[in-house]
């Protein structure tokens, strides 16, 4: 390999536990030239061979770890590892034949790829240097593998700032509609591959969305940062009525599209700004049988952690306030950064401070497609409580 990395001393202890991510700031010296996004052989201060990565000089993560051993095809490599992302997948069940995660990065020994499946397309995100160098070989390695119709690249991510990389879009291969209609837990969804959130949708909640339905049977039903409807649609099967709450024109449209495409009439849309419309709510002295609170991340660095526990308290208090006694309130954070036990922190110290009791009834993570590595807690981000209010 034509880089060597050396790590200051007894900075491998995290790597050799499972983490993925080498830090500019661990790395005592680097040996060795070729061009940025080259592979790099990483050793321990006394010379233990550690793991290979591409390297990027431009980003604090210098090296991002992949390798345990070393591989002479590059390509193989990649046809091995994606196939065997897909075989977990299918190890999960019929209900991820459709739309599912294909490859989240750093959980499948990947780091910086994501792979997210919609119906017979693909969508990727390359987050990282080395696997945007490799995009065309990656994705003709998908194509060989998956035969889709088409793939669409996604990767217009903040994140990729942190690389020293531009935001890209476009069809990689074949042809991807403006539209990809999908099934998830038996709900037709339209999906916007090319503008939406993320890839197009938020494939992280899907069984969280499904989970929700006897919490809403028969009630009234406020979903809020309501995005394309997921959590809406799922509480409409069993609620009395639902309103779906997004501060995007956008994002209602494709409520109201979902909900015609699968026949649903007890789904209304308020727009607006959802801090605001709560505290309407709460002087109107409106109350609801179960509220949903999936807000954006409040969070996106260790510095915001305190602003955003403040945030998620604010939301949590009024959502509590706005559920009638005996109610369920449904709250979700997508930040890492706000860790299991700092959220649910938040959420008892938001229960005194509503004047409310609340118990946890079910406590779950992210969907099955999306695995956390133990030794990377970075990868295990979503936090889901659901709450009866008393």
């Amino acid at each position: 390999m034509a880089y060597s990395v050396y790590l200051k001393k007894n900075e491998e202890k995290r790597l050799l536990a499972g983490h993925s991510w080498v830090y500019a700031n661990e790395v005592q010296r680097v040996e060795g030239k070729d061009k940025n996004g080259a592979l790099a052989a990483v050793y321990a201060a006394d010379g233990r061979y550690i793991g290979s990565g591409y390297i990027n000089h431009a980003s604090k993560i210098i090296v991002r770890l992949f390798l345990r051993h070393p591989v002479e095809d590059e390509k193989q490599f990649y046809l091995t590892r994606l196939k065997e992302c897909a075989e977990y997948r299918r190890k999960l069940g019929h209900a991820y034949d459709n739309c599912c995660r294909l490859v989240f990065a750093e959980a499948d020994g990947l780091p910086g790829l994501i792979v997210d499946k919609y119906g017979e397309y693909l969508v990727m995100q390359c987050l990282s240097l080395g696997i945007r160098q490799r995009k065309e070989l990656i994705a003709q390695c998908l194509f060989e593998l998956f035969a889709p119709k088409g793939i669409y690249e996604r990767s217009d991510a903040a994140v990729r700032a942190k690389e020293g990389l531009p935001p890209e879009k476009g069809v990689l291969l074949g042809e991807v509609p403006d539209e990809i209609i999908v099934e998830e837990n038996g709900l037709k969804m339209s999906v916007d591959v090319k503008n939406g959130q993320k890839t197009g949708y938020f494939l992280d909640q899907k069984e969280n969305r499904r989970a929700i339905r006897p919490y809403c049977a028969d009630g009234e039903v406020l979903d809020c940062f309501c995005n394309s409807g997921g959590f809406s649609l799922n509480a409409a099967m069993t609620a009395k009525s639902v309103i779906a709450a997004d501060i995007s024109p956008a994002a209602l449209e494709n409520v109201q599209r979902n909900c015609r495409l699968n026949g649903i009439e007890n789904v209304t849309v308020r727009c607006g700004d959802v801090f605001g419309l709560l505290r309407e709510y709460k002087k109107e002295n409106r109350r609801f049988d179960a509220g949903i609170l999936d807000p954006p991340a409040f969070c996106k660095s260790a510095s915001g952690v305190k602003d955003a526990f403040r945030g998620y308290k604010d939301i949590n208090i009024l959502g509590m306030k706005l559920v009638r006694p005996g109610g369920f309130l449904v709250s979700c954070s997508c930040s890492h950064y706000m860790t299991a036990t700092l959220f649910e922190k938040m959420l008892a110290e938001a229960a005194v401070q509503s004047g409310r009791r609340a118990r946890a009834v079910e406590i779950r993570s992210q969907a099955p497609d999306h695995p956390a590595l133990l030794g990377e807690e970075e990868t295990r981000y979503l936090k889901f409580f659901v709450l009866q209010i008393l």
